[in-house]
């Protein structure tokens, strides 16, 4: 067995807004190589934890540590320096819609490095090509369907090579088929590009295709009642919310493909 190697470990963590605790007491180790997914209901704060991680809102209490150093304890040039080895695809791709797909995915490089345009129109042009949109650099956002622009934001995460792509329902507004082949792709670049992933969804085709570790935040109780593999809280769990979750529009039981 592949000895795990803690990535990101939040510690003793409080979401909150003004006097309002979303949830509280999250405590959680994303090792290396994960495909990691934070799950729970509507509203429960899944969204608000990924801005906590990717460092655009400061937590109430407690921290993230990424290798060992301490996120929200560092200074602004260490939280700086991490950010640039994150990649984030937001749910709605985020692309800029007066920019081309190869200026969005360029854009990055042109701000954090200093290669020129030609070794960027390159880079630009290979990223474009792992996500299967080779031939499309010139087209814009607003000229390709909507699975197409999530590849197209899976690129311009990836400009950096980043250790840790994170995802906000990637899967949102997506059609089963265009859904399950952006499951794939995932599947291909972690293994690829050696990255950790961390994903809010709600999607079971996904929970369950994809997920090697999660964290459930219930909104009953306001913190996290669950931390594992999806599949083994599905077969383990006594949490009436977490198997609630787990089994939505079933009867109890989940068959893996």
């Amino acid at each position: 067995m592949v000895p795990t190697e803690p990535h990101i470990v939040v510690r003793d963590l409080t979401m909150a807004y003004g006097d309002f605790v979303l949830m509280r007491d999250l405590n959680f180790t994303v090792n290396r190589g994960d495909i990691f997914l934070i799950m729970g209901g509507s509203g429960c704060g899944k969204s608000t934890l990924l801005k906590i991680l990717i460092g655009l809102k400061a937590p109430a209490k407690g921290d993230v540590v990424y290798g060992d150093t301490s996120f929200w304890k560092a200074d602004a040039d260490t939280r700086d320096r991490l950010m640039k080895r994150f990649g984030i695809l937001y749910q709605s791709g985020a692309l800029w819609s007066s920019m081309t797909l190869a200026e969005n995915v360029a854009l990055p490089l042109q701000l954090n490095t200093d290669l020129p345009a030609e070794a960027i129109e390159d880079l630009v042009s290979l990223k474009l090509a792992l996500v299967g949109l080779a031939g499309f650099e010139t087209f814009y956002p607003s000229e390709i369907s909507g699975g197409m622009r999530k590849r197209a934001g899976l690129a311009r995460a990836m400009a950096l090579d980043p250790d840790i792509l994170f995802f906000d329902e990637p899967s949102a507004g997506l059609d089963p088929i265009s859904s399950k082949r952006l499951d794939d792709l995932i599947l291909e670049l972690r293994e690829s590009l050696g990255a950790t992933v961390v994903i809010v969804t709600h999607e079971l085709p996904s929970i369950f295709g994809i997920g090697t570790n999660s964290v459930f935040l219930d909104t009953e109780s306001r913190t996290m009642t669950a931390h594992g593999n999806p599949r083994q809280l599905l077969e383990n769990s006594s949490d009436p919310n977490v198997r609630a979750f787990l089994t939505r529009g079933g009867n109890g039981e989940i068959t893996f493909g």
